[in-house]
């Protein structure tokens, strides 16, 4: 159900993105990267957080770490990692599996500054088992994304 309302999505907001689908799991990071043959840090993860009394997404590079001080900066209140089932009622989308598009939810999408590095990244499609690949810049056009600067300085 959830790749299908991604699928959806995309035949209706950007018929040209492809939604891939693979025999091979990429609920990791490190997963998708060696699926996909990308560096992990093209790999686009999707947080689910609870700020206050807020839910947002947070689409980050897959190999940085959210930085507490600047996730209290941006949204004003300590933010918490939610819950894998409240993550699936919330998106529609399983642990793994979770992106900003074909949400069961609309909910306020944040794009980390650190996506920027690549000019092509892999967020997840709905499952464990697909993603698809576009520019960052358009992963926020598309969810209406606004950038924000909340992980820690990556090495790599």
């Amino acid at each position: 159900m959830s790749v299908a309302s991604v699928r959806a999505w995309f035949e209706q907001h950007a018929p040209d993105i492809t939604v891939i689908e693979t025999g091979q799991s990429t609920a990791t990071v490190q997963q998708a990267a060696e699926v996909h043959g990308v560096a992990p840090g093209q790999i686009a993860k999707t947080l689910s957080l609870r700020v206050g009394e807020r839910t947002v997404l947070v689409v980050a590079r897959g190999d940085a770490r959210l930085d507490n001080r600047k996730l209290k900066q941006a949204f004003g209140a300590k933010a918490k990692m939610l819950d894998a089932d409240t993550v699936m009622a919330l998106t529609g989308h399983p642990v793994g599996g979770v992106c900003p598009f074909g949400l069961a939810t609309p909910l306020p999408v944040y794009c980390d500054e650190s996506l920027k590095a690549f000019d092509e990244v892999l967020p997840a499609a709905g499952g464990t088992h697909s993603a698809v690949r576009l520019a960052p810049q358009r992963l926020a056009a598309l969810t209406g994304a606004e950038w924000i600067d909340v992980t820690q300085p990556t090495t790599a």
